[in-house]
């Protein structure tokens, strides 16, 4: 008894089945990596916001006003849409710095993080 061949139409049913899966795959790949490195920015941007604002309360402390602002704005750059606000509240001199918040790139904003920050006032010794 001869050996049974199978039959060429049969084989050809499973086909481009990998292409499509990968196809239609690819975008929920795509959205998933966007949403990720949504968060990172986020949370990088509520670190650079809480860390200008700890620069900025403890330049203020000793220097005044000018240096607060100055302080606050020294490692942030201008993508991030930076405002800062200080001032003394008794013995504390207090610093906000609010930050835009990033979509998938520091440019395109949507909304805003703040970081507040204080130090103990100073004066400067004669």
């Amino acid at each position: 008894m001869p050996a049974r061949r199978p039959v060429r139409g049969a084989a050809r049913g499973d086909r481009g089945q990998v292409a499509v899966e990968f196809v239609g795959m690819v975008p929920l790949i795509l959205l998933l990596v966007a949403a990720v490195w949504e968060c990172v920015l986020i949370g990088y941007a509520f670190s650079l916001a809480g860390n200008a604002a700890d620069e900025a309360a403890r330049a203020g402390a000793v220097h005044g006003g000018a240096a607060c602002e100055s302080a606050a704005g020294r490692h942030i750059s201008g993508a991030w849409g930076m405002t800062a606000s200080c001032g003394a509240s008794g013995d504390v001199y207090r610093a906000r710095v609010t930050l835009k918040i990033p979509v998938l790139y520091p440019g395109l904003n949507c909304g805003e993080i703040t970081g507040t920050g204080g130090a103990a006032t100073e004066e400067e010794a004669d």
